[in-house]
């Protein structure tokens, strides 16, 4: 549950220190023009192709384009692969490379082919030598990395497996990090999750969770189970599963696990996206936040992220888009007159697995203040409802000359915002029969209430949903607008 706006604020001044195997991705684009006579196979007419920054450097460009700075080190190889890296990177904005190069290996460089029709991936040629780095090169590493955990305010391991992260750079980056107070996130490659011992997060997708854990991995408490041993072993603070269209479920030491549905959208392609997650846990989690907004803002990254092309890269611009969408449907089309069908739409929402948010008010002359309450709403959740006092209702609770705008105008208003996913029009003086409706996962008041006063709190909290207070933005009031406009104050 958070603020969009000032969360990205706050991502914008905190520094991520990424660590990790650096590559080089390289897409050849084409259309399936027949199969080979020579080969049961499809030949790809080529029409273009493009290079990325791939691997952790992917992670590092991600980062950067939420908003956040980042310090990377990695390894490339003496070839133009490693040239090529080394010059990208130099020109990112936000990202500060220090890049070992090891002589010895080439730089690790994967080229896909991809049928852009069907965006289908047909082959993947790989150039590697995924060995540990050894000796001289490892200490480079090390030296390297430990200096600048005094400008870092979270490190974040991308490990795949190419040689960057042995167990000894692993080691001594999370025991200097530990000593500093600095958490570390780790994105896993090995199935012994003891040697990433001491990280606050590990991040596994399933595959790699049921390797390390040997458990089936395919429920919520399935993963609540196995999760358990994995973090003894690890000495880590939590676990989080990213499990593709099925989301993502996080279990900490301390409180229930956390489970956020997928979005639903049109997957393009999920080349880096578990770089895209791990960028966006780490600048959030840079900041402070809990676990529950981490997650929000890594999902909806993954959202937009599978959407795009190749290794893609996700803005803090984008997310918002996601996390607070804009209206998908016309503003008549949002608006629930008094007593009508809410249960279709809560029906569809449910079966998508949606966290369905809740506030209410007679919002008689919009201003900043209401807003700010909206949109901190809609980004608790997936869906806001908002609870409209009828004319009646208002008249009762504001007095007469009340509602200066009628019940359908201030619905339109309020449907026309993108926040906004539903207004239910309700006759009552409090919204508990909507309340009891809807069972919210999220209530949301102003922070002019306190949670025992907020209508309702006990029948959201009784089905395992939260209530959540907004500080107000003070000097906005409708009644002292209205009364300004009837000459009646300053």
């Amino acid at each position: 549950m958070f603020d969009f706006d000032a969360l990205s604020q706050a991502i914008a001044r905190r520094t991520v220190l990424c660590v990790g195997d650096l590559m080089l991705d390289e897409f050849v684009y084409g259309e399936v023009a027949r199969i080979s006579p020579e080969a049961p196979a499809p030949v790809l007419a080529v029409q273009r192709s493009e290079t990325n920054v791939g691997g952790a450097g992917n992670v590092a460009r991600n980062i950067a384009a939420i908003g956040a700075r980042c310090i990377f080190v990695g390894l490339i190889g003496q070839d133009e692969a490693g040239e090529r890296l080394k010059s990208e990177l130099g020109e990112a904005e936000r990202i500060e490379s220090i890049l070992v190069c090891d002589p010895s290996r080439p730089t690790t460089r994967k080229v896909r082919f991809v049928s852009e029709h069907f965006s289908t991936h047909l082959l993947r040629a790989d150039w590697e030598q995924a060995r540990p780095a050894t000796g001289g090169i490892e200490q480079q590493l090390i030296d390297a990395v430990l200096p600048q955990l005094a400008r870092a305010d979270i490190v974040l391991l991308s490990d795949y497996t190419k040689g960057v992260l042995t167990a000894r750079v692993i080691r001594n980056v999370i025991d200097a990090a530990r000593r500093r107070g600095i958490p570390v996130i780790v994105d896993p490659k090995s199935p012994n999750l003891a040697i990433y011992r001491g990280a606050t997060l590990l991040k596994p997708n399933r595959r790699e969770f049921v390797e390390a854990t040997r458990s089936a991995a395919d429920t919520v408490e399935a993963i609540a189970h196995a999760a358990q041993d994995a973090m003894q072993l690890a000495d880590c603070e939590a676990i989080l599963v990213t499990r593709g269209e099925h989301g993502m479920t996080l279990v900490a030491r301390q409180g229930e696990p956390i489970h956020v549905p997928a979005h639903p959208v049109k997957v393009s392609d999920r080349s880096g996206l578990g770089d895209t997650v791990a960028a966006a846990l780490a600048a959030t989690l840079a900041t402070g936040a809990d676990w529950e907004t981490a997650l929000r803002m890594a999902s909806a990254a993954a959202a937009v992220a599978v959407g795009k092309p190749g290794t893609a890269t996700v803005t803090s611009v984008e997310l918002r888009r996601r996390i607070l969408p804009h209206a998908y449907l016309a503003a008549e089309e949002k608006i629930v007159a008094a007593g009508g069908d809410l249960d279709t739409p809560l029906r569809e929402w449910r079966r998508q697995g949606l966290r369905i948010g809740f506030t209410n008010g007679c919002f008689d002359i919009l201003h900043p203040g209401h807003v700010k309450v909206l949109t901190a709403a809609r980004a608790a959740c997936d869906r806001l409802v908002v609870g409209l006092n009828s004319n009646a209702s208002t008249r009762r609770l504001k007095g007469e000359g009340r509602p200066v705008q009628d019940e359908r105008a201030r619905a339109e208003v309020l449907a026309a915002l993108e926040a906004v996913d539903l207004v239910a029009i309700f006759e009552e003086d409090t919204p508990i029969r909507l309340i009891t409706e809807i069972k919210p996962n999220v209530l949301v008041k102003g922070g002019d209430y306190v949670r025992e006063t907020v209508v309702g709190h006990e029948i959201v909290e009784a089905h395992g949903g939260v209530v959540m207070l907004v500080d107000i933005l003070q000097g906005h009031s409708t009644t002292q607008l209205v009364d300004r406009a009837r000459g009646g104050g300053q």
